[in-house]
Protein backbone atom coordinates (compact mmCIF):
# COMPACT_ATOMS: atom_id res chain seq x y z
CA UNK A 1 0.00 0.00 0.00
CA UNK A 2 1.23 2.89 -1.05
CA UNK A 3 0.73 5.63 2.43
CA UNK A 4 0.95 2.48 5.13
CA UNK A 5 2.27 4.25 8.40
CA UNK A 6 1.19 7.17 7.21
CA UNK A 7 -0.68 9.79 9.48
CA UNK A 8 -2.69 11.96 7.66
CA UNK A 9 -5.07 15.02 8.06
CA UNK A 10 -8.18 16.16 5.48
CA UNK A 11 -8.63 19.62 5.92
CA UNK A 12 -12.76 19.57 4.48
CA UNK A 13 -12.89 16.19 4.21
CA UNK A 14 -16.99 16.70 4.20
CA UNK A 15 -16.86 17.72 0.85
CA UNK A 16 -16.59 15.70 -2.71
CA UNK A 17 -13.01 16.11 -3.05
CA UNK A 18 -12.09 15.55 0.52
CA UNK A 19 -14.02 12.76 0.90
CA UNK A 20 -12.88 11.00 -2.25
CA UNK A 21 -9.19 11.50 -1.02
CA UNK A 22 -9.85 10.31 2.72
CA UNK A 23 -11.57 7.38 1.19
CA UNK A 24 -8.28 7.30 -1.37
CA UNK A 25 -5.67 7.01 1.52
CA UNK A 26 -7.58 4.82 3.76
CA UNK A 27 -7.52 2.34 1.35
CA UNK A 28 -3.52 3.17 1.00
CA UNK A 29 -2.73 2.04 4.40
CA UNK A 30 -2.82 5.85 6.18
CA UNK A 31 -4.27 6.29 9.51
CA UNK A 32 -6.65 9.35 8.22
CA UNK A 33 -7.93 12.29 10.49
CA UNK A 34 -10.99 13.98 9.00
CA UNK A 35 -11.42 17.38 9.77
CA UNK A 36 -14.50 19.87 8.85
CA UNK A 37 -16.98 22.60 10.21
CA UNK A 38 -19.79 19.52 10.11
CA UNK A 39 -19.63 16.56 12.08
CA UNK A 40 -22.07 14.34 10.17
CA UNK A 41 -21.08 13.72 7.53
CA UNK A 42 -18.02 13.05 8.66
CA UNK A 43 -18.86 10.84 10.89
CA UNK A 44 -20.52 8.81 8.39
CA UNK A 45 -17.44 8.58 6.80
CA UNK A 46 -15.20 7.52 9.00
CA UNK A 47 -18.05 4.77 10.16
CA UNK A 48 -17.56 3.70 5.93
CA UNK A 49 -14.08 3.52 6.17
CA UNK A 50 -13.16 1.21 9.33
CA UNK A 51 -15.83 -0.78 7.59
CA UNK A 52 -13.63 -1.61 4.81
CA UNK A 53 -11.01 -2.08 7.45
CA UNK A 54 -9.62 1.07 7.82
CA UNK A 55 -8.49 4.11 10.20
CA UNK A 56 -10.23 7.23 10.59
CA UNK A 57 -10.92 9.32 13.14
CA UNK A 58 -13.22 12.66 13.33
CA UNK A 59 -12.65 16.28 14.61
CA UNK A 60 -14.60 19.68 14.20
CA UNK A 61 -12.18 22.47 12.60
CA UNK A 62 -12.51 25.84 11.24
CA UNK A 63 -9.61 25.75 8.54
CA UNK A 64 -10.21 29.43 9.26
CA UNK A 65 -9.73 29.43 12.83
CA UNK A 66 -5.87 29.58 13.56
CA UNK A 67 -6.49 28.12 17.27
CA UNK A 68 -8.84 25.58 15.97
CA UNK A 69 -6.55 24.14 13.66
CA UNK A 70 -3.37 24.42 15.88
CA UNK A 71 -5.38 22.53 18.45
CA UNK A 72 -6.24 19.67 16.52
CA UNK A 73 -2.68 19.59 14.77
CA UNK A 74 -1.30 19.46 18.44
CA UNK A 75 -3.98 16.56 19.46
CA UNK A 76 -2.90 14.56 15.67
CA UNK A 77 0.52 14.83 16.76
CA UNK A 78 -0.16 14.08 20.46
CA UNK A 79 -2.22 10.46 19.15
CA UNK A 80 -0.33 9.43 16.23
CA UNK A 81 3.16 10.90 16.80
CA UNK A 82 3.41 13.25 14.10
CA UNK A 83 2.17 14.27 10.46
CA UNK A 84 2.98 12.48 7.58
CA UNK A 85 0.55 14.26 5.11
CA UNK A 86 -1.52 17.43 5.64
CA UNK A 87 -4.49 17.97 2.76
CA UNK A 88 -6.07 21.33 2.07
CA UNK A 89 -9.76 19.88 0.41
CA UNK A 90 -11.75 23.23 1.69
CA UNK A 91 -14.47 25.18 -0.32
CA UNK A 92 -13.16 28.41 -1.72
CA UNK A 93 -16.45 29.66 -2.71
CA UNK A 94 -16.36 28.16 -6.20
CA UNK A 95 -20.25 28.98 -5.70
CA UNK A 96 -19.66 33.08 -6.64
CA UNK A 97 -18.80 32.47 -9.73
CA UNK A 98 -20.97 33.92 -12.95
CA UNK A 99 -20.61 37.62 -12.54
CA UNK A 100 -18.19 39.79 -14.62
CA UNK A 101 -15.49 41.42 -12.57
CA UNK A 102 -16.93 45.26 -13.70
CA UNK A 103 -20.37 44.28 -12.09
CA UNK A 104 -18.99 42.15 -8.63
CA UNK A 105 -19.01 43.59 -5.40
CA UNK A 106 -15.72 43.87 -3.56
CA UNK A 107 -17.14 41.91 -1.11
CA UNK A 108 -18.04 39.11 -3.91
CA UNK A 109 -14.52 39.08 -5.46
CA UNK A 110 -12.87 38.84 -2.14
CA UNK A 111 -14.70 36.16 -0.35
CA UNK A 112 -12.64 33.14 -2.24
CA UNK A 113 -9.42 34.68 -2.53
CA UNK A 114 -10.05 35.53 1.53
CA UNK A 115 -10.89 31.58 2.42
CA UNK A 116 -8.39 30.38 0.13
CA UNK A 117 -5.08 32.52 1.38
CA UNK A 118 -6.29 32.37 5.16
CA UNK A 119 -7.74 28.70 5.17
CA UNK A 120 -4.46 27.19 2.97
CA UNK A 121 -1.98 29.86 4.96
CA UNK A 122 -3.22 27.92 8.76
CA UNK A 123 -3.41 24.61 7.62
CA UNK A 124 -0.27 24.68 5.51
CA UNK A 125 2.19 26.42 7.94
CA UNK A 126 0.83 24.70 11.08
CA UNK A 127 1.66 21.35 9.57
CA UNK A 128 4.57 22.34 7.91
CA UNK A 129 6.02 23.00 11.56
CA UNK A 130 5.44 19.68 12.88
CA UNK A 131 6.69 18.20 10.07
CA UNK A 132 10.17 20.37 9.76
CA UNK A 133 10.48 18.62 13.49
CA UNK A 134 10.57 15.27 12.35
CA UNK A 135 12.17 16.17 8.92
CA UNK A 136 9.89 14.70 6.42
CA UNK A 137 6.61 15.16 5.57
CA UNK A 138 4.11 16.12 2.28
CA UNK A 139 1.49 18.97 2.07
CA UNK A 140 -1.23 19.02 -0.54
CA UNK A 141 -3.38 21.56 -1.69
CA UNK A 142 -5.98 22.32 -4.34
CA UNK A 143 -6.57 24.45 -6.99
CA UNK A 144 -8.44 24.45 -10.39
CA UNK A 145 -7.91 25.33 -13.90
CA UNK A 146 -9.55 28.36 -13.29
CA UNK A 147 -6.62 29.71 -12.81
CA UNK A 148 -5.43 29.22 -15.97
CA UNK A 149 -8.66 29.25 -18.57
CA UNK A 150 -8.05 30.25 -22.14
CA UNK A 151 -9.50 33.81 -22.90
CA UNK A 152 -13.00 31.72 -24.85
CA UNK A 153 -13.76 30.21 -21.05
CA UNK A 154 -12.36 33.53 -19.30
CA UNK A 155 -15.88 35.06 -20.80
CA UNK A 156 -17.94 32.22 -20.59
CA UNK A 157 -17.36 31.28 -16.88
CA UNK A 158 -16.67 34.22 -15.48
CA UNK A 159 -14.19 33.36 -12.83
CA UNK A 160 -14.61 36.79 -10.58
CA UNK A 161 -12.48 35.85 -7.25
CA UNK A 162 -12.55 32.32 -7.11
CA UNK A 163 -9.62 32.03 -10.45
CA UNK A 164 -7.85 34.68 -8.45
CA UNK A 165 -8.21 32.20 -5.36
CA UNK A 166 -6.95 29.72 -7.37
CA UNK A 167 -3.95 31.54 -8.40
CA UNK A 168 -3.11 32.42 -4.80
CA UNK A 169 -3.31 28.71 -3.92
CA UNK A 170 -0.90 27.68 -6.67
CA UNK A 171 1.89 30.59 -5.46
CA UNK A 172 1.66 30.07 -1.58
CA UNK A 173 2.18 26.09 -2.51
CA UNK A 174 5.61 26.65 -4.93
CA UNK A 175 7.00 29.56 -2.50
CA UNK A 176 6.07 27.25 0.64
CA UNK A 177 8.13 24.69 -1.38
CA UNK A 178 10.90 26.39 -1.39
CA UNK A 179 10.96 27.41 2.25
CA UNK A 180 10.73 24.03 3.19
CA UNK A 181 12.54 21.81 1.21
CA UNK A 182 15.47 22.13 2.70
CA UNK A 183 13.71 20.89 6.28
CA UNK A 184 12.42 17.34 4.49
CA UNK A 185 8.62 18.76 3.50
CA UNK A 186 7.69 18.65 0.06
CA UNK A 187 4.22 21.07 -0.99
CA UNK A 188 2.88 19.97 -4.33
CA UNK A 189 -0.60 21.16 -5.60
CA UNK A 190 -3.34 19.62 -7.88
CA UNK A 191 -5.19 21.24 -10.33
CA UNK A 192 -8.46 20.05 -11.68
CA UNK A 193 -10.76 21.13 -14.01
CA UNK A 194 -14.05 20.34 -12.98
CA UNK A 195 -15.29 17.21 -11.80
CA UNK A 196 -18.34 16.27 -12.67
CA UNK A 197 -19.14 13.45 -10.47
CA UNK A 198 -18.23 16.19 -7.97
CA UNK A 199 -21.06 18.93 -9.03
CA UNK A 200 -24.03 17.69 -6.91
CA UNK A 201 -22.05 18.47 -3.99
CA UNK A 202 -21.22 21.80 -5.19
CA UNK A 203 -24.71 22.66 -5.93
CA UNK A 204 -23.83 22.89 -9.17
CA UNK A 205 -26.24 21.74 -12.82
CA UNK A 206 -24.73 21.33 -15.80
CA UNK A 207 -27.29 23.87 -18.04
CA UNK A 208 -26.71 26.35 -15.18
CA UNK A 209 -25.58 28.62 -18.04
CA UNK A 210 -25.86 29.38 -21.59
CA UNK A 211 -23.64 27.48 -23.95
CA UNK A 212 -22.62 30.11 -26.64
CA UNK A 213 -21.54 27.23 -28.95
CA UNK A 214 -25.02 25.31 -28.51
CA UNK A 215 -24.23 22.06 -26.97
CA UNK A 216 -26.70 20.99 -25.03
CA UNK A 217 -24.84 21.31 -21.40
CA UNK A 218 -22.54 23.58 -19.98
CA UNK A 219 -20.83 20.27 -19.43
CA UNK A 220 -20.31 19.55 -22.94
CA UNK A 221 -19.09 22.82 -23.44
CA UNK A 222 -16.34 22.45 -20.84
CA UNK A 223 -15.22 18.69 -22.30
CA UNK A 224 -15.18 20.36 -26.05
CA UNK A 225 -12.24 22.74 -24.40
CA UNK A 226 -10.29 19.82 -23.41
CA UNK A 227 -7.47 17.49 -25.34
CA UNK A 228 -9.40 14.56 -23.88
CA UNK A 229 -12.50 15.89 -24.54
CA UNK A 230 -13.73 14.91 -21.49
CA UNK A 231 -13.56 16.14 -17.52
CA UNK A 232 -11.49 14.51 -14.68
CA UNK A 233 -13.09 11.64 -12.36
CA UNK A 234 -13.04 12.06 -8.57
CA UNK A 235 -11.56 8.96 -8.63
CA UNK A 236 -8.89 9.76 -10.58
CA UNK A 237 -8.02 13.13 -8.57
CA UNK A 238 -7.92 11.00 -5.42
CA UNK A 239 -5.68 8.60 -6.70
CA UNK A 240 -3.09 10.98 -8.11
CA UNK A 241 -3.56 12.55 -4.75
CA UNK A 242 -2.03 9.44 -3.15
CA UNK A 243 0.33 8.72 -5.29
CA UNK A 244 1.70 12.25 -4.46
CA UNK A 245 1.68 12.21 -1.48
CA UNK A 246 3.78 8.61 -1.00
CA UNK A 247 7.34 8.40 -0.99
CA UNK A 248 7.15 7.19 -4.54
CA UNK A 249 6.52 10.35 -5.64
CA UNK A 250 9.82 11.90 -3.13
CA UNK A 251 11.43 14.04 -6.20
CA UNK A 252 7.83 15.74 -6.92
CA UNK A 253 7.71 19.40 -5.10
CA UNK A 254 7.24 22.80 -6.06
CA UNK A 255 4.81 22.42 -8.85
CA UNK A 256 1.38 21.85 -10.15
CA UNK A 257 0.08 18.70 -11.00
CA UNK A 258 -2.53 19.36 -14.02
CA UNK A 259 -5.60 17.40 -13.71
CA UNK A 260 -7.43 19.17 -16.18
CA UNK A 261 -7.34 16.69 -19.52
CA UNK A 262 -6.21 19.10 -21.36
CA UNK A 263 -8.48 22.27 -20.88
CA UNK A 264 -5.00 23.65 -19.76
CA UNK A 265 -1.61 22.73 -21.36
CA UNK A 266 1.19 24.04 -19.44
Amino acid sequence: MLLENKTAVVYGAGGAVGRAVSRAFAREGAWVFLTGRRLAGLEELAAEIRAAGGRAEVARVDALDRDEVERHAAEVVEAAGGIDISVNAVSIRGDLQGTPLVGLSLEDFLAPVNTAATANFLTATTAARRMAEQGSGVILTFSTAASRLSGRDQGFHATGGFGVACGAVELLSRHLAGEVGPLGVRVVCLRPDGIPDAWVTWGMIEDAAPDPEGSSTVKAYMERGTALRRLPRLAEVADTAAFMASDRAGAVTGTVVNLSCGSVID
